[in-house]
């Protein structure tokens, strides 16, 4: 291996640790939410895309956690917020943690990865631009990456929290 080789691998390594402490801070801190809220749920912890993935899942019906999801994830949204707050307060660096409740995050984006993959086929038959509704953040970049692989372009316009994605012809 050459050196350069050996420093991308030790960083890659060095990113994977970082990461996983996110991760367990995370865990830590929702943890003693869930107890404080007296809720019963299981912390699952991973990497995906280069940032830190926990999610809170129940044995139950899960009824409960809806209550830490919110009206259309607003409570959920308030929380990973919190919870990178406690990652950044313990670790001193930014966090771009995400946060999952009982599937409500995984079962928006594949609802979302559809919504863009029509919103491009749209666009492909009728060589107009497509204009979505407003999304948060997250739910943008899911759309912006639902179009990238139908090889199309995106942008997004407007200002918060009426920001919204532009479907546009390639």
């Amino acid at each position: 291996m050459t050196e350069g080789t050996t420093s991308a691998a030790a960083e890659g390594a060095d990113t994977l640790t970082r990461l996983e402490q996110e991760g367990e801070i995370a865990a830590d801190y929702l943890e003693g939410l869930l107890d404080i809220a007296d809720l019963d749920g299981d912390i699952d912890m991973d990497v995906e895309a280069d940032r830190a993935s926990v999610s809170i899942i129940s044995d139950s019906s899960g009824r409960d956690l809806q209550k830490l999801v919110g009206r259309d994830g607003e409570v959920l949204e308030a929380l990973q917020e919190l919870t990178r707050l406690a990652v950044h307060r313990e670790t001193g660096d930014r966090s771009r943690l995400m946060l999952d409740i009982a599937g409500y995050r995984a079962k928006k984006r594949a609802e979302l990865s559809e919504l863009g993959a029509k919103a491009a086929a749209e666009v492909k038959s009728t060589g107009e631009p497509v204009k979505l509704k407003p999304m948060t953040p997250f739910e943008r970049k899911v759309v912006h990456d639902a179009v990238k692989t139908a090889g199309l372009r995106s942008e997004s316009e407007g200002e918060e929290p009426q920001r919204f994605v532009v479907v546009l012809p390639a």
